[in-house]
């Protein structure tokens, strides 16, 4: 009943079918993979406040050459909340303008802390507005402190479409948190993740940390295998219908058998009716002979016979 199915045919539209089907199955694992992923980075975001924070030094790689970054961190260390110790250097501080919170334009004031082993790490110590509230008016913010401190925060990584770094207002400007262009500004190496911190001074804002949309994924992933389930489901059917004879080509081949007995039927009536107007006609020509044969007689004259 089904061995249609070893035919070229079948066996090509079998192959492409299980070829996508697996394609599907594979994009739907890789969105479960980006669900997952995001999860994590949400629970790091939520567990913030109640997680202990590890050393900086336990969670990045240490840099080695001054002047460049150090390795950066996977996604997977993205908002990890970490502790680390130093010296603020107030004279490599960074400024990145038009930088939102709550509706209002502003700037992120960045210092690099410096470690006792000379290398650097970035640190977001918060959101603070300009003296105009725009983007282009000096921000309004205190200088950090003096000393050794230690600074708890989460690990941001490295912002990406790298801007132009310029002098302005005593501090180095940018609009992009671009972290390996910003080493370059540095005498010193740079780790490859920056800190925002999470409970900053007096007169700076927290900056605040938008959840990933994990959800999303995992609606992909869903989609994915249902249509990999689809694909599978909808070649089973069509083999079915071939095999109950049920198929398109099929129904319009009853159709042209229906068309080809219409024209046999047109085609002997026409015949049988030549055939009666064939005998007819011949019917006609017989019965004018006859008449004309009785006239023929009729008109002939009779001979007397001798007295």
């Amino acid at each position: 009943m089904y061995r249609f199915l070893l035919t070229p045919r079948w066996l090509a539209a079998a192959a492409l079918t299980v070829a996508a089907s697996v394609i599907m199955v594979l994009l739907g694992n890789w969105q479960l993979h980006r669900y997952q992923e995001r999860s994590a980075i949400n629970a790091r975001i939520d567990a913030a406040d109640s997680t202990p924070a590890v050393p900086l030094t336990s969670a990045l790689v240490k840099p080695t050459a001054a002047g460049t970054l150090g390795p950066r961190p996977g996604k997977d260390q993205a908002w990890t909340k970490v502790t680390v110790t130093g010296r603020y250097d107030p004279t490599h501080e960074i400024q990145a303008r038009g930088r939102t919170v709550e509706s209002k334009v502003g700037f992120e004031i960045v210092t690099p802390l410096v470690l006792k082993d000379g290398t650097a790490v970035l640190i977001d110590r918060g959101w603070v507005p300009s003296q105009n509230g725009d983007a282009i008016s000096p921000p309004v913010a205190t200088p950090p402190p003096t000393g050794e401190v230690t600074v708890v925060g989460q690990l941001h990584l490295s912002e990406s479409r790298p801007a132009a770094i310029a002098r302005r207002d005593g501090r180095l400007d940018t609009r992009r948190m671009s972290l390996p262009h910003l080493a370059k500004e540095m005498p010193y190496p740079v780790y490859g993740a920056y800190v925002l911190v999470t409970d900053p001074e007096d007169g700076y804002s927290r900056i605040p940390i938008d959840h990933e949309d994990a959800w999303q994924n995992g609606g992909y992933a869903v989609q994915w295998w249902m249509f990999a389930v689809m694909a599978l489901v909808a070649y089973g059917w069509q083999a079915r219908k071939e095999a109950r004879g049920d198929t398109p080509k099929q129904r319009v081949d009853r159709v042209a058998e229906a068309d080809r007995v219409a024209q046999a039927d047109r085609v002997a009536q026409a015949d049988r009716v030549a055939q009666a107007d064939r005998v007819a006609q011949a019917d006609r020509v017989a019965e004018a002979d006859r008449v004309a044969g009785v006239d023929r007689v009729a008109a002939k004259p009779v001979s007397r016979l001798p007295d």
